[in-house]
């Protein structure tokens, strides 16, 4: 039966009928079908005319009325009527007012029903996708659990019982399927109003995913007694992550796990079987990584000058361990880390430091005209650089095993001849870059350090003065940023020139005073500071 051809109490029933099959409001249902009737009424009438039909929500009873809007000057009279016509039937009338007609009753046609049923079902749809955006939109960041409905191309329809959802295919675990009406438990990860009804999107394999099953098996992650910092997965098979305590009574690992595995062995069946290793959270960038390369023993952690872990030594026979198979043990703990992190073993470390140390030895002999054995032995005293030599004391030298003065006077000399010859090479090199006067003649910089800054690739080129008193300290010495949750490395300009952050910030400073951009009592009080210059003066 269509909503036109039912009686008054059936029309009661009907829309408490379609309000519970929908979960929707009821009052939204009486709204949807007195729009049905109103359009069915504006074909018989008038299209063009503003008829409207209500219906009383307990009786079922239908009034048809026919309404004018008061306006000073009339321009279409089938929706608007004049102030002196409206109060004609109304003496209070004011513009803006609404004047309402009485009109009988209508029978309706197998047009005008079908008609009224299409706009009855149309604002149903509508009620119902609004119902399940404004339920399932707070949602997103939650775990449902819903049953397979269907597969289509790979994507799964979920029921969730108050509409459906779909896990796409790129975020299902491996190539795990789903027969109709199996449980289904998924992560949602965005809730999007569309023309064509709310799309729920689900996911297995995200991160989140994980925490939340963790969640819910370890009563101390829920109460935030424990904090799950950083997760690394490969979906299906391997996942690493990192808790931390918030009390130091609580083992974080030991709960993570449960009694003989419980807890863990729980989230593992979940996903399909993957294998999950439980890491305690540490801000001790070295002790994080020698944990994350577990179950692989790690010899040593190789720092950088900023302390930021490079390279990780491990023992010969562990490096197939470490770096697991197609390299995803090694790739799980630089995602959980944030470090780019490089394996070797303990006898290709020993093969590098021997290469560097005779690499630094053959360019003394080459640039002092010695022989291998006295090279290596200042190699070995630490002057692995001519520069060293160059700008050492006399006492300095003589000081050391086989070297008396006369030998000493004569090192320092070569040293320094070929440390002139070089620069001169460089700042001719530096010209042909386009380095420019007020630059050059910048006493703070060195040959080397002024050529870097002029042979740098593209916008960060520096070749004038003004241009160098704009850069900031890390511009100059690097630092690390961080692209997709992995720390990388972005080389600073004098990175090679063996320059520390405080000797940038006071190089910057004082091309600041040099460039008219500081007074010299602001420089003063800045070299007195140990902090950022870029902090305290814009530069324009």
């Amino acid at each position: 039966m269509t909503i036109a051809g039912a009686n008054k109490l059936e029309l009661v029933q009907i829309a408490e009928s379609v309000a519970q099959e929908k979960m929707i409001d009821r009052s939204l249902v009486i709204e949807a079908i007195e729009d049905s009737l109103g359009k069915a009424a504006r074909m018989k009438y008038g299209i063009d005319r503003d008829i409207r039909v209500s219906v009383d929500p307990d009786t079922g009873d239908q009034t048809v009325m026919r309404v004018h809007t008061v306006v000073e000057e009339v321009e279409d009279n089938n929706i608007e009527i004049s102030v002196e016509d409206a109060r004609k039937q109304n003496p209070d009338a004011q513009i803006g007012d609404e004047i309402k007609e009485p009109l009988e009753p209508f029978d309706m046609n197998r047009i005008l029903a079908t008609t009224s049923k299409q706009v009855l079902l149309q604002k149903v749809r509508e009620a119902e996708r609004e119902r399940q955006y404004e339920e399932f939109k707070d949602r997103v960041g939650t775990v449902i659990v819903g049953t397979v409905k269907r597969e289509e191309f790979g994507n799964i329809i979920v029921d969730l019982t108050r509409g459906e959802a779909i896990l796409r295919r790129d975020q299902k675990i491996g190539r795990e399927s789903y027969g109709n009406g199996e449980r289904l438990r998924a992560y949602i990860t965005e809730v999007r109003k569309e023309t064509r009804g709310p799309q729920i999107f689900l996911s297995r394999s995200a991160n989140e995913f994980m925490v939340e099953l963790f969640r819910s098996e370890v009563p101390e992650i829920y109460d935030n007694l424990i904090e799950i910092r950083r997760v690394a997965r490969d979906p299906g098979s391997r996942a690493k992550i990192a808790v931390a305590s918030k009390e130091t009574s609580v083992d974080p690992v030991g709960a993570c796990v449960g009694m003989r595995g419980s807890r863990v062995q729980a989230v593992v069946n979940e996903l399909q079987g993957e294998r999950i290793d439980v890491i305690p959270w540490t801000d001790n960038p070295v002790d994080f990584i020698v944990s994350s390369l577990q179950p692989a023993r790690v010899s040593k952690v190789m720092l950088d000058e900023n302390g930021i872990p490079t390279q990780v030594v491990v023992p010969d026979e562990q490096l197939s361990l470490a770096i697991g198979r197609r390299g995803q043990n090694v790739r799980l703990a630089c995602e959980l880390t944030g470090f780019d992190i490089t394996i070797i073993t303990e006898t290709k470390e020993m093969e590098n430091r021997q290469a560097e140390f005779a690499k630094m030895t053959e360019d003394l002999m080459s640039a002092l005209e010695i022989d291998e054995v006295f090279a290596q032995h200042l190699v070995a005293e630490g002057f692995d650089q001519v520069e060293a030599l160059a700008t050492s004391s006399l006492e300095e030298l003589a000081g050391l095993d086989g070297i008396d003065n006369e030998i000493a006077e004569t090192l320092k000399s070569r040293a320094q001849e070929f440390v002139d010859e070089e620069n001169e090479e460089l700042m001719r090199q530096a010209r042909e870059y386009g380095l420019e006067d007020d630059l050059a003649e910048f006493a703070y910089l060195s040959p080397r350090m002024l050529f870097a800054l002029a042979s740098a690739e593209g916008d960060k080129k520096v070749t004038s003065l003004s241009e160098f008193a704009s850069c900031d300290m890390y511009e100059l010495v690097g630092e690390y940023i961080v692209v997709n949750n992995r720390k990388r490395w972005e080389k600073g300009l004098l990175e090679d020139c063996d320059i520390t952050l405080e000797e940038a910030r006071q190089l910057i400073i004082r091309a600041r005073l040099a460039a008219g951009l500081l007074q010299p009592e602001e420089a003063e009080e800045l070299l007195r500071k140990d902090e950022d210059p870029t902090q305290i003066f814009e530069v324009a």
